[in-house]
């Protein structure tokens, strides 16, 4: 099929690569448009964009495809079907309406649950116990349109939102390309109203660790933030994000240190640290963390 890709993070490369491997001519790919990284804030590519190039692929990145210029530059491409993931932009109808197959759209959730712009993070913030990938066929609302294509897995009692999103990942780059070649035989399947959910952005003062709940939803806010935005807590008056942990048995006060292992007691319960990062360093298993700073028992973590 001739087909425009239209997406921008890593989360969207695998798909991309997919495609391109099971012999579909990508007429384009769009992706966001460049943006300051690093110390030096210079441009930097979107993963997607970079990929794209490296594989000899049309890039196109407007800021916005609401205008007739870019509307017409998108029709012109005469696409069989456009294929969005993690894009970034909303499209509009006549963006929609261009290909002759319409825009399918990868969702990394079992839909109607978790619509919206965070639904790997908030699947494991909430405690669901499965989630998965949905291809959906486009329109105009936000993640409404019927679902050609469903797959479940469930979530690890350990995953972060990192591994999570790297099988999701893989496993929509796999559907998606059962999709196309199946689509004359796939039957669209209305999203039903009951159980809609909206995943909402995360908010950076999600972030900060609350002791005092219990250890099982210490730790889903541990895995659900990391590696992004990294749930965070104060420790000996130094600033560490916790970026994985596992429930385990133990009381005390919460934000006690039980022991010289990393765990730590919760209103409820206790849970291990099994990974953490100090300010200005890369991310470390605990053992190698506990290694350069101390948490002996009785150490209280928490506060500003």
């Amino acid at each position: 099929m001739r087909v425009v890709f239209m997406g921008t993070p890593d989360f969207s490369v695998p798909v991309l690569e997919s495609l391109v491997g099971a012999g579909h001519e990508i007429a384009a790919v769009y992706s966001q448009p460049p943006r300051p990284a690093g110390r030096g804030k210079k441009d930097r590519p979107s993963p997607v964009q970079a990929r794209a190039e490296a594989l000899g692929l049309e890039v196109r990145h407007p800021a916005s495809l609401r205008g007739a210029d870019e509307q017409a530059e998108f029709a012109a491409l005469k696409a069989d079907v456009a294929v969005v993931v993690a894009y970034g932009l909303i499209l509009p109808q006549a963006i929609l309406d261009a290909p002759a197959r319409g825009c399918l759209n990868i969702h990394a959730s079992l839909l109607p649950r978790w619509r919206g712009a965070a639904p790997i993070h908030r699947a494991i913030l909430s405690g669901d116990p499965e989630t998965g990938v949905c291809i959906m066929q486009m329109e105009a609302g936000l993640d409404t349109g019927p679902v050609l294509l469903r797959e479940a897995l469930t979530i690890g009692a350990e995953e972060t939102t990192g591994e999570l999103h790297d099988r999701l990942s893989k496993m929509g780059a796999r559907l998606i390309v059962t999709a196309l070649e199946r689509l004359d035989l796939l039957e669209p399947v209305p999203q039903p109203e009951a159980g809609v959910t909206y995943a909402q952005k995360i908010d950076k003062a999600e972030a900060v660790l609350d002791w005092s709940l219990p250890a099982e939803e210490v730790s889903r806010r541990i895995r659900g933030l990391a590696p992004f935005p990294g749930a965070w807590t104060m420790v000996d008056g130094e600033r560490v994000k916790l970026l994985g942990a596992r429930v385990v048995p133990g009381e005390g006060a919460p934000g006690e240190a039980l022991d010289g292992g990393f765990v730590i007691a919760c209103g409820a319960g206790a849970v291990q640290i099994t990974r953490a990062q100090r300010a200005g360093k890369g991310a470390q298993d605990a053992e190698t963390f506990l290694r350069g700073m101390k948490v002996p028992a009785g150490t209280v973590l928490g506060g500003a």
